[in-house]
C-alpha cells in the first residue's frame, strides 16, 4: 500500500510544523500551502488523498477554497477536514454542508483528529475488517 498524501492548508506556521511532524510520524506524506491561491495550485498539482483546510486564509476564505476544490473533477471527491479557530457554532454545519467530512476546532484533540483522518482515508474500515478475519 502506498503512502497516503495529505495537503495541509493553513497559514499558522507553528501549527503546520506540528501537524506535519505528527502526520509524517504516522506514516503519511505531507504537502502544505499557506494561502488560498497556493492551496488550489498545490492541490491540482499534488492530487492529495486528503485535505486539511483552515477557514481563515490569506488571499481568500476557506469556504471559497472548499467550493473550488469540489468543482474540480480531479479533487471533487477528495475528503476535506476543516480545522479552524473560528467559532464552531455555524461554521461546523456550513463546512459539512459544503462538502467537508469533518470539522475540528483548533487545537484539535490529537487522537480524535488522527482517527478522523484515518476514517476519511478509509483506513479505520480496513483495519476493522482485518481484525475480524
Amino acid at each position: 500500500m502506498s503512502e497516503k498524501k495529505i495537503l495541509i492548508i493553513d497559514d499558522d506556521q507553528p501549527l503546520l510544523l506540528g501537524l506535519t511532524t505528527r502526520l509524517k510520524a504516522s506514516g503519511y506524506s505531507v504537502v502544505t500551502a499557506a494561502d488560498a491561491i497556493t492551496a488550489l495550485t498545490v492541490a491540482r498539482k499534488e492530487l492529495p488523498d486528503l485535505i486539511i483546510l483552515d477557514l481563515g486564509l490569506p488571499g481568500g476564505d476557506g469556504f471559497l477554497v472548499l467550493e473550488r476544490i469540489r468543482s474540480l473533477a480531479d479533487l471533487a471527491v477528495t475528503p476535506v477536514i476543516v480545522l479552524s479557530a473560528r467559532d464552531p457554532a455555524g461554521n461546523r454545519k456550513r463546512s459539512l454542508d459544503a462538502g467537508a467530512v469533518a470539522f475540528f476546532q483548533k487545537p484539535p484533540d490529537n487522537r480524535e483528529f488522527l482517527n478522523a483522518i484515518r476514517q476519511a482515508l478509509g483506513e479505520t474500515i480496513a483495519l476493522s475488517a482485518f481484525l475480524k478475519t
